[in-house]
């Protein structure tokens, strides 16, 4: 007997046909449960049946989880793609934004797990100049399988870098004139809101007895995109009078700068919403909640990535 432990997970990505060996620490979690319908079993003649029934015939969407330290060779760009950009669709010659669908493989020490028809739901990228530079995903996914033991052939791996650097970054803001020095820190998050299509019915679910056959969710679609953050910055006197400041027609770039003082990552988002507030502590800052009102392509909005 033999146990699995998280450390040793490895995940792998799988989209357009290619697939990507992804080094996330150790925040990696997936599950899928399935929905139970009961039903009463009390009849008029026996009052006795107090317990209900029950039904399993589908599953609900699988969720996953990781988090995926960002380095100087960029092999895990992959992710940020998923992350950021949607892919054109239509039906019916109406025109639709739908995220980029991937499958996932977990290969623990004993056993290789897929997750199908993955999504990302939400995505944060905190800016933080006294921990390592790292983006955290969650997404749904269709249905988790296991497809094999810790042995399961996966096929090619694109290759990648014989190094891994891992990155410190601090930020840089600019939001319209005002003064953006003494940044604390900044996050940023991107949030889409989708919707499983229904897929039990009647003639499929007559024939369920166990996992292998159950109903599984297969198409989703997007409802809408939030993509928000918060800047916080220490109160000086020189910025003392933002404290309560608010705008709904604002530009904002955000700039992951390296210790050389070279540019890895910029995003642009224009126009943008904020609203100041004042918090107190040990020492006195005040933060910048904001929100993007642009529905330009955001992966066009990330103009360095480098």
């Amino acid at each position: 007997m033999s146990y699995s432990f998280l450390r040793e997970s490895k995940l792998y990505i799988e989209y357009g046909g290619s697939k990507y060996r992804i080094y996330t620490n150790t925040s990696i979690s997936f599950s899928q449960t399935f929905a139970e319908d009961s039903y009463p079993v009390k009849t008029l003649h026996d009052q006795s049946k107090m317990f209900e029934g029950s039904t399993i015939t589908k599953a609900n969407p699988a969720n996953f989880s990781f988090e995926v330290p960002l380095t100087v060779e960029k092999d895990e760009s992959i992710v940020m793609d998923l992350v950021t950009d949607l892919v054109a669709t239509s039906d019916s010659d109406i025109e639709e934004q739908q995220l980029k669908t991937f499958n996932m493989f977990i290969q623990t020490g004993s056993s290789t797990f897929k997750i199908e028809t993955c999504v990302v739901t939400s995505a944060s990228i905190t800016f933080n100049p006294r921990s390592q530079y790292l983006i955290s995903v969650e997404g749904e996914g269709s249905k988790l399988t296991r497809v094999g033991d810790e042995s399961y052939n996966l096929g090619t791996i694109q290759s990648e870098s014989s190094t891994r650097t891992p990155l410190i970054t601090y930020p840089v803001v600019t939001l319209d004139s005002l003064s953006m020095v003494n940044i604390v820190g900044v996050n940023l998050s991107i949030q889409n809101d989708i919707e499983w299509t229904p897929f039990e019915n009647l003639q499929e679910s007559l024939a369920v007895t166990n996992s292998s056959n159950a109903m599984f969710p297969s198409a989703y679609t997007v409802n809408g995109r939030v993509v928000s953050g918060a800047i916080q910055q220490y109160q000086t006197d020189n910025n003392i009078t933002q404290f309560d400041d608010f705008s709904t027609n604002s530009n904002l770039s955000i700039t992951a700068k390296k210790t050389d003082n070279t540019d890895f990552w910029k995003i642009t988002l224009n126009p943008v919403m904020y609203t100041a507030r004042m918090e107190t502590g040990d020492v006195y800052t005040q933060s910048y909640d904001f929100r993007s009102t642009d529905n330009t392509a955001l992966g066009a909005r990330i103009t360095t990535y480098s």
